[in-house]
């Protein structure tokens, strides 16, 4: 369980510097050109922030200042990025506003965009995507009102910039990024183990936090609060409704354990949910039936994996998968999300555990290479060996989608 992979603050600020100087050279281009769009305005204010801007801010800087403002022009042989802001934000936008010339910070911007007269104006709203619908209303208001006609009705949706910004992952981060899985993984280890639960006495409430305490322990952060569940031969069956939280239990010998846990490290997140099984007295490994169950999830994880194709929405990927599953036997559910900069994270939704059907909006959203998912879903098995009672196993482990 050795995690001293995990470096030290300035390390990780210099890491996050170096992959933000290469995603806003290399991914804004390439998604403004990709969605035909030459201006791209972000705008936010201090603790009130869109959240592609914080993705944009340097590692140092915890929030926006008073009201941040980035433009992004595509001159074709490179895209200009300006910060209408009294200072530079980072060291790629550069200040273009100074306020003993022109007071009014608006009309900076407007000055900007008239200097520069694009073909369209990208403003991060969406009625799809919360991480595309960023600016506030009094902001958005406050802009239009400082542009003339003709500029604002160049105004355009930036939701695909934002989501394309948000869920594309460059090669630096892909290479780190199942490192930072196998930390998330050595934790749960950890927790489920002789080292943290003495059967009949440690509780799943103790466990959990456990989690919490370790993952600050390690500094490092959680974006939500573990949860840990029992399934024993004796008890109710798992109805695979998930508005609520377990209660706690105390953990028996013959348990079957579930965690779903998450850490975000480097700016990045993961999500993994797995099985534990607490050994009878007498017995050295799962029963035969368990074991049966968990291949079962298995299956349906590559079943879900082999039909990610680039195009394909998140309800076309859903529904394939499904059928498929269904087809050889097996009783699924999908809820498979990306992941990324955020837990529940931009790019298409494949399922929601109370939406099979497919999920409007997000679920039409096209699967892009280079980007991260969880693959998040469950398979409802009987157990013999438990009297023919129904398990759920629930899976989730987080996959990268490239090119091979």
């Amino acid at each position: 369980n050795d995690v001293s992979v995990i470096c030290f603050m300035r390390e990780r600020a210099y890491v996050r510097y170096r992959w933000l100087d290469i995603r806003l050279q290399k991914v804004v281009p390439e998604l403004m050109r990709r969605e035909k769009i030459d201006m791209w305005v972000i705008i936010a204010r201090e603790y009130n922030e869109d959240p592609v801007i914080k993705t944009m801010l340097p590692a140092t800087w915890l929030a926006a200042r008073r009201r941040t403002i980035l433009v992004f022009f595509d001159r074709g042989q490179e895209v200009e990025m300006l910060a209408i802001a009294r200072y530079n934000v980072g060291r790629h936008f550069k200040s273009a506003w100074n306020p003993e010339q022109q007071p009014d910070q608006w009309q900076r911007l407007a000055e900007i965009i008239a200097e520069r007269n694009p073909q369209k104006i990208a403003i991060n709203y969406s009625q799809t995507f919360a991480l595309g619908d960023g600016i506030s209303h009094s902001e958005f208001e406050s802009f239009k009102a400082a542009l003339p006609a003709s500029a604002r009705a160049k105004i355009v949706s930036g939701e695909k910039l934002a989501i394309g910004w948000l869920e594309r992952r460059i090669a630096e981060e892909m290479e780190v990024y199942p490192t930072i899985c196998e930390i998330a993984h050595k934790i749960i280890a950890e927790g489920f183990s002789n080292a943290v639960i003495q059967p009949g006495v440690t509780t799943t409430d103790d466990v959990v936090w456990w989690y919490r305490e370790r993952i600050r322990a390690l500094k490092l952060v959680t974006w939500f609060h573990p949860s840990v569940s029992i399934q024993r031969a004796n008890d109710e069956e798992h109805a695979g409704d998930f508005s609520s939280r377990p209660g706690a239990k105390v953990i028996r010998r013959g348990d079957l354990l579930h965690v779903d846990f998450g850490i975000t490290y480097l700016g990045l997140n993961t999500d993994t949910q797995q099985h534990a099984y607490v050994l009878k007295h007498g017995e050295t490994e799962a029963p035969a039936d368990l074991k049966k169950a968990l291949a079962t999830g298995n299956r349906l994880q590559d079943i879900l994996m082999s039909h990610f194709v680039e195009g394909r929405s998140g309800n076309e990927i859903l529904a394939k998968s499904l059928a498929q599953a269904k087809a050889e036997g097996i009783v699924p559910s999908i809820y498979t999300h990306p992941i990324g900069f955020h837990g529940h994270a931009a790019g298409p939704t494949i399922g929601l555990w109370d939406q099979q059907g497919g999920v409007p909006g997000r679920g039409d959203y096209p699967l892009y290479r280079n980007t991260a998912h969880s693959i998040e879903l469950n398979v409802t098995v009987p157990i013999d060996e438990w009297g023919d009672k129904k398990i759920r196993i629930m899976l989730e482990e987080d996959a990268i989608f490239t090119e091979s």
